[in-house]
């Protein structure tokens, strides 16, 4: 049975639709969404129907420019230090008020973003035969290509795929990455490495803290490159190309093709966040917001689906492997004024709660004293 509107099944009135069967025959293609793509779908198939609340949550969209988020220029903060000390104070103003902000002039040549793009578009693009052989959920393999990590866990489908490597701190050999895009992931991933660096310095420096700080404490060691991919969708108005989620690591450094649809929840609206040429996007996880003790806030993000595309983004995220470690909040962030709001939580616990949890619900809350 074909699903055309969604008001059929807020009725009831669908009851032979069998869900495990389709998200079974979808996983087993091994071709994603862009599989359907291939195949001429002109429908969205009902295992990505987001139900509508999701969609339009009651949140206003803006826009214009009176709500965007911070943008940082980066330039001269090696050099100079009264230029370092004003870009601190912007980027810990964002961090507290956002979650999320923009940088311009982070040393990455745009050559090497651009390449970035067309490098995820050619695996996503290439024979399906040739993607096949990088599809699995084995969570042991250090390459991976799937459609939507919690595929049988979350209540809809996210219109994307995703190529996911882990890079660090235990990369993968250079064979194990596709051919078409082997070099510039190795030659990409070593610059945002640099970068991030860099960032943790001058998120430990607005946090008052010494520039090395969160480095040492290992927020830089895990590594996690994910290669997104949205294809263009028949029907937006069904589906979510992700859905509302924070992210469960310190960092999340973000390469976003001219698209667009990245939108951030701030003061109960959604904010569009307007791709520029050769930025790139940095937001804090909810490991960090804990570290801070709710200095720095992990916000509800989103990605809506588009009838245009595709969209292509890469998203490094920065986080730990190792489950036996326990994080709380940092101790020379703590006073009488100012006492812990979380309590000590291990990365193992941390992680089960994030995906056992429901769609755009706190994961932090859990674990507040």
């Amino acid at each position: 049975m074909v699903v055309t509107n969604t008001d059929e099944l807020e009725a009831g009135t669908v009851s032979s639709y069998d869900r495990k069967s389709e998200l079974k025959a979808f996983d087993d293609s091994k071709a994603g969404v862009q599989g359907l793509i291939e195949n001429g779908v002109t429908k969205v198939p009902h295992m990505f129907y987001c139900e509508q609340s999701n969609l339009n949550d009651g949140s206003a969209t803006e826009s214009n420019s009176e709500f965007s988020i911070p943008i940082i220029d980066l330039t001269g903060i090696h050099d100079d230090p009264i230029l370092r000390d004003d870009v601190v104070k912007k980027v810990q103003y964002a961090c507290e008020n956002w979650g999320f902000f923009q940088v311009i002039n982070h040393g990455i040549p745009i050559p090497v973003l651009d390449e970035m793009i067309r490098g995820t578009c050619r695996f996503h693009q290439q024979d399906v035969k040739v993607r096949k052989e990088y599809y699995t959920r084995d969570p042991n393999r250090k390459v991976v290509y799937v459609s939507n990590y919690n595929l049988y866990h979350d209540p809809a489908a996210n219109w994307r795929d995703t190529l996911g490597c882990s890079i660090a701190p235990h990369p993968p050999k250079a064979e194990e990455l596709p051919a078409v895009c082997r070099d510039i992931v190795i030659e990409y991933s070593e610059k945002v490495m640099g970068f991030a660096s860099t960032l943790f310095e001058l998120l430990s420096e607005a946090l008052g803290l010494n520039s090395s700080h969160l480095k040492e404490m290992g927020c830089g060691e895990g590594f996690l490159l994910l290669c997104h991919y949205y294809p263009p969708c028949p029907e937006p108005e069904l589906t979510i190309g992700n859905s509302n989620h924070t992210d469960n690591d310190f960092i999340t450094i973000l390469l976003q093709d001219q698209i667009g649809g990245l939108q951030v929840l701030h003061d109960k609206k959604w904010i569009d966040v307007t791709p520029i040429h050769g930025a790139l996007v940095v937001n804090i996880g909810d490991l960090l917001q804990l570290l801070s003790n709710d200095k720095f806030i992990s916000v509800q993000h989103r990605v809506v689906a588009k009838h245009i595309g595709p969209r292509i983004s890469v998203a490094c995220l920065f986080r730990t492997d190792d489950e036996s470690i326990v994080y709380g909040p940092i101790k020379e962030l703590l006073s009488e004024e100012c006492p812990p709001v979380y309590r000590d939580v291990s990365s193992k616990e941390y992680t089960a709660h994030y995906y056992a949890k429901g769609v755009g619900t706190s994961t932090l809350s859990r674990f507040k004293l």
